[in-house]
């Protein structure tokens, strides 16, 4: 009931250490939920540790459960807890009341003469508050079930026959993961697998068997012969009704349509639960059709977990309403599960409520820092003091200066560059220090490695550090005093390293220039500046390290990136453009890369069973059959325009370095936009970089930028990875002191797998915040004709981009009440007929844009291809 605990309303609470112990045992996140609470000064909520005061300590009887004793000793804390109150003047008597959701417990609460209650009671006797009753949750022992439903599901095994089947190796235990495009069909990922196994298909209602979006199950692998393929079929749930259980059979019928022999993968059913991996969901209410009701249907904004049936009096106020819910079980005679009602968000489309739900929904953690985090933060005035020179070096001489994006607060990163006696140049990349603000251990510290890192929305960012640090103290702006890490390199003219040393350090940078800035700095024949000699010094290294990089290997890989412009006044995205790249921006890329490079080997050097590195594994060969066969669909065109300008399309992908080279030949002077589009394409074909620790892996190398060795040093301020890396590096150089968790190699791996989490749901955060930005810009746009070129073909539908809005699309051939068209799909040259037109990828068509907000929830892009005409 942890939801009603933290409503305003309910004050003047004690929890006891008995209880609180059961609850960190039970879950990690109410347990912080429920110490947080206890925090809030307003809320006048105590713990109390029972089990360490004399009169109320307790001990386990012959023959009496652990949890007999607990309920016990629940009784003896509440009964001393009366009797110590007795001796308050007689006007301010305070009735002690025990809540309990324990039958037998309250029972015997009673008979002790103990005033108790279960939640649901007391909840519903403060009638002055009616709201509370919807958040409350529905306590169901699986038992609970719906009034006279008939059994849907198979029962779920118990834990511990699970543990032994799983040990016997009758079940696979997995992370269930359900489908976005169909509701009847998931997958199960299968932990500590063989190859074989790793991906177990689940169809069907019962076979899924009341298993959610992320938990831990336990599936069992049917009979070869029951096999089933994955289903290339789009169905969402859109019934309303409880009772259609026929329907639903119809629909898995549709799943299992023919298919070849090679497609069926080994499939399975849920027999049981090990782990609910359950949060609070955002989405909106299906209002129920029958008049006066008070159940009704939620449907989660995420199409992967499944509508959610929920009881509240306020459906009214609550419709057109972004809501939250949280399940709290799922009957067997249930076609969804129950839960309660949480809180309201605010209206759907408003643009506050919706970056709220994309945050919820993209678990970033975005509320304000906490008083105890904030704590933490040096007292202002601040000034460098005398002790904070001691490891340093003061480089306020220097002529450093930072470039960055226009408008950025968090300055990261400054640079210098300077011809020293032996006429060998100096360069320096001097790198906010953040570490010296941040302790391990300390509230700030873990609040910020819980983070992660910054997210960067469309018109918000959501900090990693407190914003006295991020736009403040660690950033490095001009003509202010600032404690930096420096990494600094002698190098000769050809750009090649002779000397490399680090160093805690004081700069003072002497601008802080915009990208454009800079370029016109370096472009310009009249300014001869210190500034602007070092920036053309740094520039001219820089275009030989990239061209080093490239001759190695390294990959350049375009994406299509929109900003959009705000008005100022109503911040609603009036404008996109697509980013443009200045040679400034390679020049601060080639200097970050370098020192990220020369840190990594630093800190392996030094702990080679701890450093916190970042590696790209090489993509699987079939990975880049999409890109091939792209290439050669092009090549073979009956056309003899295109047969010319595409003879020597041929894109190789046996190592980095010859897909770099046969992306820089695959040019064609009648179609510019090519070498672009295959370099998207090449992107959709990588695997995701990750943080690792070197003590647990064996592969470190970076494909992408083709490094043997690499990590993130660059951007303490918004990663919390490059901070870890800060402490390893001054551990090394001598100018800190290390820690036990910072030498503990199977920490620092948990610590990777989180920060490797909370990095792949920004990027989806950020994408997401791309994306409804798009829509509210075409909501006040109308129909839009542009053009647009083919991604990918499927078996109904082509995948298009827009380069003009940086939008991909999917234009569909098949539509609601409309006759089919007849379409016939080839995938070996990946092309999709319909009616008499072919489409091949890359092929350059005509969309009609438009907003389609019908469903109010889901608002999506709708395309319709205009040219040619079909």
């Amino acid at each position: 009931q942890i939801d009603i605990l933290e409503d305003p309303v309910i004050k003047n609470v004690i929890v006891l250490q008995t209880v609180l112990q059961e609850v960190r045992h039970r879950s990690a996140p109410v347990y912080k939920r429920i110490r947080d609470v206890i925090q809030n000064p307003e809320k006048y909520f105590y713990s109390f540790t029972n089990e360490h005061h004399r009169e109320t300590y307790i001990e386990q009887k012959r023959g009496e459960t652990s949890n007999d004793r607990n309920d016990r000793a629940i009784r003896v804390a509440v009964k001393w807890y009366n009797e110590h109150l007795k001796n308050i003047e007689d006007e301010e008597k305070i009735q002690v009341i025990l809540l309990t959701n324990d039958r037998t417990n309250k029972e015997k609460a009673l008979e002790e003469g103990i005033t108790a209650y279960t939640c649901e009671e007391y909840i519903k006797s403060l009638t002055a508050n009616p709201e509370l009753v919807d958040r409350l949750a529905c306590v169901s022992d699986e038992g609970k079930e719906i009034e006279g439903g008939k059994i849907i599901f198979p029962e779920h095994i118990p834990l511990s026959k699970l543990q032994q089947g799983i040990k016997s190796g009758i079940y696979l235990q997995g992370t269930f993961r359900a489908s976005r495009e169909n509701y009847l069909e998931a997958t199960v990922w299968v932990h500590g697998d063989t190859e074989e196994n790793k991906e177990v298909i689940v169809q069907g209602l019962k076979h899924l068997n009341r298993a959610i979006h992320e938990d831990v199950v336990a599936v069992e692998l049917l009979a070869k012969d029951e096999w089933v393929a994955p289903s290339s079929v789009v169905l969402q749930d859109d019934g309303q009704n409880e009772e259609d259980i026929e329907n639903e059979e119809e629909k898995e019928n549709i799943l299992k349509t023919s298919v070849n022999k090679d497609m069926l993968r080994p499939t399975g059913r849920v027999v049981g639960i090990i782990k609910r991996n359950w949060r609070p969901y955002c989405g909106m209410l299906s209002k129920s059709q029958i008049k006066e009701a008070r159940r009704h249907l939620f449907t989660p904004a995420d199409r992967r977990i499944p509508r959610i049936r929920i009881e509240t009096r306020q459906a009214d106020t609550l419709e057109g309403q972004r809501i939250i819910v949280a399940i709290d079980g799922w009957p067997r005679n249930s076609r969804y599960p129950n839960g309660h009602f949480v809180k309201n968000l605010g209206s759907a489309g408003d643009k506050e409520t919706e970056t709220e739900v994309l945050l919820l929904e993209h678990d970033v953690p975005h509320q304000a820092f906490s008083q105890a985090v904030l704590s933490f933060l040096p007292k202002m005035p601040w000034s460098i003091t005398e002790e904070d020179m001691k490891h340093r070096e003061d480089l306020r001489h220097l002529n450093v200066c930072s470039v960055d994006p226009p408008g950025c607060t968090d300055i990261d990163d400054a640079l210098h560059c300077r011809e020293i006696g032996n006429g060998n140049i100096e360069v320096g990349v001097h790198i906010a220090d953040v570490s010296h603000f941040i302790r391990p251990g300390n509230a700030l510290d873990e609040e910020s490695v819980k983070r992660g890192t910054t997210v960067y929305l469309c018109e918000k960012r959501i900090d990693m550090v407190p914003e006295l640090l991020s736009s403040n103290l660690c950033s490095l702006r001009s003509n202010v005093d600032r404690l930096a890490f420096s990494c600094i390199w002698e190098m000769n003219h050809k750009a090649e390293i002779l000397k490399t040393r680090f160093t805690k350090s004081v700069i003072n940078s002497k601008a802080s220039l915009t990208y454009a800035e800079a370029q016109m700095r370096i472009d310009s024949a009249t300014m001869n500046d210190d500034i602007t000699t070092s920036l053309r010094g740094l520039n001219k290294l820089a275009k030989i390290l990239k061209k080093k990089r490239i001759n190695n290997g390294a990959l350049t890989l375009a994406s299509p990136e929109v900003r959009f412009h705000m008005d100022s006044e109503t911040h609603d995205p009036i404008d996109l453009q697509t980013k443009e790249l200045k040679e400034t921006n390679s020049m601060v890329e080639e200097f970050m890369l370098l020192a990220n490079i020369s840190v990594a080997q630093k800190i392996y050097d030094e702990f080679p069973e701890f450093a916190l590195l970042r590696k790209h594994p090489a993509p699987p060969p079939s990975n880049y059959d999409i890109l091939v066969k792209a290439a050669k669909s092009k090549a073979i065109i009956p056309d003899l325009l295109f047969l010319l300008s595409f003879q020597n399309l041929e894109i190789r992908t046996d190592s980095a370095k010859a897909l770099a080279e046969s992306l820089d030949k695959a040019e064609s002077p009648t179609f510019p936009y090519l070498n672009t589009l295959l370099r998207i394409l090449t992107t959709r074909c990588m695997m995701q970089a990750v943080y690792f620790c070197s003590g647990m892996d064996n592969d470190f190398h970076h494909y992408g930028l083709a490094s043997p060795i690499y990590t993130h040093f660059t951007s303490p301020i918004r990663r919390y990875a490059d901070i870890i890396v800060h402490r390893l590096l001054a551990v090394a150089i001598g100018a800190d002191s290390t820690y036990p968790e910072l030498t503990d190699k199977h920490k620092l791996a948990e610590m990777c797998k989180n920060l490797n989490y909370r990095h792949k749901m920004a990027q989806y955060a950020q994408r997401a915040s791309v994306a409804f930005h798009t829509q509210l810009f075409f909501k006040t746009k109308g129909i839009v004709n542009e053009d647009a070129y083919i991604l990918f073909v499927r078996k109904n539908a082509i995948v298009v981009l827009i380069p003009k809005y940086g939008l991909e699309g999917t234009v569909f051939f098949e539509e609601k009440d409309k006759p089919t068209p007849k379409l016939e799909y080839n995938s070996e040259v990946p092309s999709l007929t319909v009616e008499d037109t072919t489409l091949y990828i890359f092929d350059k068509v005509k969309v009609n844009i438009m907003l389609d907000d019908s469903n109010i929830q889901h608002q999506k892009m709708r395309l319709v291809l205009v040219e040619p005409k079909v």
